[in-house]
């Protein structure tokens, strides 16, 4: 396993620094307990409405449903551990839990729906609206682009192989429209968009800015529906998030340019501007950068960090589904924070040297990733190949940057 081999290299066992208390998002009390109800159903109680008690020998912590061990164990310097043993568990639940609850969620220019399962645990579904070997049409503005199914969960596993491991855990699912949709939404909103094909498919499209029309329903086959489903980061209330504009964001316009693109001097005044002008942010983000360029998204307008850990924390990678649209163009101006500023963190460039190398190919460790997934094969082949191609293109960004 070419997989297994990269994680147990040196590069990707650098420790992290000491985890103490006020480093971790949530402080919690070690002796809250969950416990089945001894009626044999799935639904988790707390320890004050516990009809059993804990096997001896066993902690509170044990009794955690998978979904809250992933948020408490959140810290200022990672979303997870590298060598999680949740990890494969959380998938298996995204993957394969069953949904008791579908409602649409709120805002975005896209259909999304927010699945809660019987132990609480809820996942962002993004359903599939084009097939692996589609590309963007090349006159399409990145910003009226399709979001991807497929681009959230090969985003995941890309960002956990760069070692950043930001984006929270990501499974494919293929989901019964009728069974664990339509059949259960109390969404009044939602539930008025299902309709039946002429092709006798069950078809829905929802309540959003951009295509939530008949025109462009979400149809299965017959009620069968692949999607992501991203594990939900712990709500607002009880974790806020800061969300930041991108000093390399688009201008989102027809024919406007950013100011990025029309001063090649753009970086310098980025770093005098906080929160860029201390600590390791623009480091930060041009990792995030890397990512985007690796998978061709474009449309990195904001980016979140736990309001918590102030300016020293990771940036979280959200939103990824506009990423893997084509293979056959590489938009270099999505690298254009790591060109103007010439930065870049050292760890980040050495994995990047050792993803290079053919006994970690870049390409040959994601589609091993990649093939664990319920819906493999997650990428086509091309855009394999692209990632490798891109790589190069940023170690020779860099090198130029060396030599200058």
């Amino acid at each position: 396993s070419k997989l297994a081999a990269l994680f147990e290299h040196p590069l990707y066992n650098i420790p992290v620094p000491e985890v103490t208390e006020k480093d971790k998002l949530f402080i919690i009390n070690p002796m809250e307990k969950f416990s089945l109800r001894s009626s044999g159903s799935d639904e988790w109680v707390s320890s004050s409405k516990a009809e059993t008690l804990l096997p001896t020998g066993k902690t509170a912590y044990d009794t955690y449903p998978t979904w809250l061990k992933f948020h408490i164990g959140i810290n200022r310097y990672e979303l997870y551990p590298r060598q999680d043993p949740l990890l494969p568990v959380l998938l298996w639940d995204l993957a394969m839990q069953r949904i008791i609850s579908s409602v649409q969620k709120s805002g975005g220019t896209q259909l999304k729906l927010i699945m809660t399962f019987p132990n609480y645990g809820q996942a962002l579904f993004k359903p599939m609206k084009q097939t692996r070997d589609q590309e963007t049409p090349i006159d399409f503005f990145y910003f009226s682009d399709f979001e991807r199914h497929n681009a959230e969960i090969a985003a995941f596993h890309l960002d956990r192989i760069l070692d950043f491991r930001r984006i929270p855990p990501v499974s494919g699912r293929l989901v019964n429209i009728t069974k664990e949709i339509w059949d259960i939404t109390t969404d009044k909103k939602l539930a008025k968009t299902f309709f039946i094909s002429p092709a006798g498919n069950v078809c829905f499209y929802g309540e959003c800015s951009y295509y939530c029309s008949t025109e462009h329903a979400l149809c299965g086959k017959p009620d069968q529906l692949e999607g992501s489903m991203a594990a939900l980061l712990p709500d607002k209330t009880l974790a806020k998030r800061h969300s930041w504009r991108s000093p390399w964001r688009r201008s989102y316009h027809k024919s406007k340019k950013a100011e990025w693109e029309l001063n090649p001097n753009y970086c310098a005044q980025v770093r005098e501007t906080p929160p860029y002008d201390r600590g390791h942010r623009l480091l930060d983000l041009i990792d995030m950068t890397i990512l985007d360029f690796l998978m061709g998204n474009m449309d990195r307008h904001h980016y979140e960090t736990f309001e918590k850990f102030g300016n020293d924390t990771f940036l979280l990678h959200l939103d990824n589904g506009r990423g893997f649209g084509t293979h056959s163009r590489d938009e270099l101006s999505i690298l254009a924070p790591l060109q103007q500023c010439c930065s870049i963190k050292k760890s980040t460039y050495l994995r990047l040297q050792l993803l290079a190398t053919p006994p970690y190919r870049l390409s040959d460790v994601l589609q091993e990733a990649l093939a664990a997934d319920p819906l493999a094969p997650v990428l086509a082949e091309p855009h394999l190949r692209a990632l490798d191609r891109r790589l190069g293109k940023v170690l020779v960004a860099v090198g130029h940057c060396l030599a200058r």
